[in-house]
């Protein structure tokens, strides 16, 4: 069964990006360019892994974050923050809040499919 990764950045470049290299690696990849799709797409599709950029006009990564964690329908969705905020208080922020990873922008491709392998084998094992 392909697993299911719902992209949320507000930027196109990057959200084109990791679709083309995310269903190249046989993910189905979803993706919403604000909060409010996200939200939507979240509760309605049910993805594997959402990949959450933070800073986005009208509602913030954090606040999506939030109501994920909030909605029963959601909130055993795990989600991987993406941010260019590299600061450590911004990390412990994302992992204090109930993200289960924080990929700094820019990230290499590399890393960003080993944190999603890895989120992927810690979910497998909690089953």
């Amino acid at each position: 069964m392909k697993r299911k990764i719902l992209v949320v950045d507000d930027e196109d470049d990057i959200l084109h990006f990791l679709e083309l290299v995310l269903k190249e690696k046989g993910y189905d990849v979803l993706t919403a360019s604000n909060g409010h799709e996200a939200l939507t797409a979240a509760q309605i599709e049910k993805p594997d892994l959402v990949l959450l950029d933070i800073m986005m006009p009208q509602m913030d990564g954090w606040e999506v974050l939030k109501l994920l964690r909030v909605d029963e329908e959601t909130s055993h969705i795990p989600v991987a923050m993406l941010s260019a905020r590299t600061e450590a208080k911004d990390r412990v922020q994302g992992l204090q809040e109930g993200a289960v990873d924080y990929i700094c922008k820019p990230f290499s491709l590399k890393e960003l499919l080993s944190k999603i392998e890895q989120v992927f084998a810690g979910a497998h094992q909690k089953r």
